[in-house]
């Protein structure tokens, strides 16, 4: 039994459990001593659906809408219902590095909850609808290329089974925005779009900082008691030292496990700035992402962080532990005077991070435990190889999956089955010299596999199970986006259709599985972003 969104009834506990402004005042300015502003969307000329994500959908009770009507006004912000008490939030943040001060939802705007059939709560919060106290200098507006790129990513990152927000529609505003897409001074006219993102909660990092910086010490409380009850309820009642440390403990176990997720998968984020980070350990906020094709830890597809690579491929363990750290500064008045009082709790994000990331990767190498000091060399030396030979993550171990019952097999069919993986696999020139680090790592990789117990078959169908055929490319969304802008949504329904199973064969789709074309290598959108939406 499904519900229109229209029809739908919300729940408001973010606003009713805290305190926050209700001038509906949209003005950019300060906003101290409050968690939110109580804010109303701003009416789109022509909105229309453009996607819909059915399995969510379904999940949350809400019936797919017709392209137009009143659901899709409540998804374009033109539509508030009477059950719903629509806010902004206020958070700061460290943005590359450096303490920001106020940012808080400046195109973002939550309805409020809405109880699934299953009886769990969430929120649903619309990104591009309009400004906000937090919008600065902005429109609070977005456009259908980032809109797009946010909805697919969240439901493909999901079936990928990574933590992440998701993404319920995606609509089209019938405006136009004016974006510098590279901030090189060429702004243009962009089509407008707006997501609907679904989340237990968007509370982030930064909500927090802002509370401390500014000594806001009963709101730091309020909040923390607020997420506590609310989405730790294992921890049970807060307001002790004790409760307080072990929610942050959580946080980073959290934490860990999804930036694990993310460098076994190859996922770039591109702005980790702390008000990006998700007070539930989900990815949150899908803007200059990217994937890696050719294996390089310092890649970034991010152009704003051109300067520094701060937010790399190989920086992300180590920046998502820095942002701990800020919250950890954030939070320490809620555990007592002492400095030092969360620290062991980062210790449990290092080693969580660790074992995650060395349990993934020996999943997906076909291995069922590391035995011996040699196996752990051989994990060790594989980023090497794989940077060396320029490989594709993705396609390097879906080959590597096919590959294992040969390789088991070892005789004259392994060089055969190397030298195809290298072809199918490698960005780099054919006998270029990274090709041989490779192989003398898959040599002993091989002799290694043949030390499993089991046939070679389960192998390799265990290993097709954590190894995905078909990631969210970077080239395959601007193909989707290039489309849409041209009213055609072929594309990327086809895409949305093939990116719930990334797990499977799908035969049809191949070309969807393919290495990045060398035309996708410079082109804006298929290889770099900014943070332009």
């Amino acid at each position: 039994m499904t519900t229109s969104i229209d029809q739908a009834t919300f729940h408001n506990s973010f606003v009713e459990e805290l305190p926050g402004e209700a001038s509906f005042d949209n003005r950019p300015r300060q906003v101290p001593g409050y968690t939110y502003s109580r804010v109303r969307p701003t009416p789109v000329s022509a909105p229309h659906l453009l996607a819909w994500s059915d399995d969510l959908g379904r999940q949350l009770g809400l019936a797919r809408p017709p392209e137009r009507g009143p659901a899709v006004g409540v998804l374009a912000g033109n539509l508030v219902t009477d059950s719903m008490k629509p806010f902004a939030a206020r958070y700061g943040g460290h943005q590359f590095g450096n303490w920001a001060g106020q940012l808080g939802d400046g195109r973002a705007m939550s309805l409020g909850e809405i109880t699934a059939p299953d009886g769990s709560s969430w929120e649903i919060q619309l990104k591009g609808a309009g400004p906000t106290p937090y919008s600065r200098r902005a429109d609070g507006r977005a456009v259908l290329r980032s809109s797009l790129r946010e909805f697919l990513c969240s439901e493909a990152m999901h079936y990928l089974g990574v933590p992440t927000t998701r993404a319920l529609s995606l609509v089209a505003t019938g405006d136009l925005v004016v974006r510098d897409m590279f901030y090189n001074g060429n702004p243009q006219q962009e089509p407008g779009a707006i997501v609907a993102r679904v989340a237990p909660t968007f509370i982030r990092f930064g909500n927090f900082q802002i509370m401390a910086a500014l000594n806001e010490l009963d709101n730091l409380r309020a909040l923390a008691d607020y997420v506590i009850r609310r989405h730790y309820p294992e921890l049970g009642e807060p307001g002790s030292a004790e409760v307080y440390r072990r929610w942050f403990e959580e946080i980073c176990r959290r934490t860990a496990v999804m930036v694990a997720h993310w460098q076994t998968v190859g996922f770039v984020h591109g702005v980790m700035n702390t008000d990006n980070m998700s007070i539930l350990g989900l990815t949150i906020d899908y803007g200059p992402y990217g994937w890696l094709e050719p294996y390089e830890p310092g890649w970034t597809p991010n152009t704003t962080d051109f300067s520094s690579y701060r937010y790399a491929y190989g920086q992300q363990p180590r920046i998502a532990l820095w942002n701990l750290m800020a919250l950890a500064q954030a939070l320490t008045p809620l555990v007592g005077d002492d400095p030092q009082a969360l620290r062991p709790s980062l210790d449990v994000y290092a080693d969580t991070f660790n074992a995650t990331y060395t349990q993934r990767l020996t999943q997906k190498l076909g291995l069922t435990a590391l035995r011996s000091e040699a196996d752990q060399a051989l994990l060790e030396a594989l980023p090497a190889a794989l940077e060396a030979a320029e490989m594709d993550l993705t396609l390097f171990f879906r080959r590597l999956s096919h590959a294992a019952p040969v390789l088991v097999a070892g005789g004259s069919g392994e060089e055969a089955i190397v030298d195809d993986l290298l072809e199918a696999a490698s960005y780099a020139a054919p006998g270029a010299e990274g090709h041989e680090t490779m192989r003398q790592w898959l040599g002993q990789y091989a002799g290694r596999l043949r030390q499993e117990a089991g046939p070679a078959s389960a192998i390799r169908d265990a290993m097709l199970q954590v190894n995905p055929k078909y990631v969210l490319r970077n080239y395959l969304a601007q193909q989707a986006i290039d489309a849409a802008e041209q009213e055609d949504l072929s594309v990327l329904n086809r895409l949305m259709e093939v990116l719930k199973k990334p797990y499977a064969e799908q035969p049809e789709h191949d070309d969807l599985a393919a290495k990045r074309p060398e035309w996708a290598r410079q082109k804006p959108g298929c290889a770099t972003l900014s943070c332009s939406s």
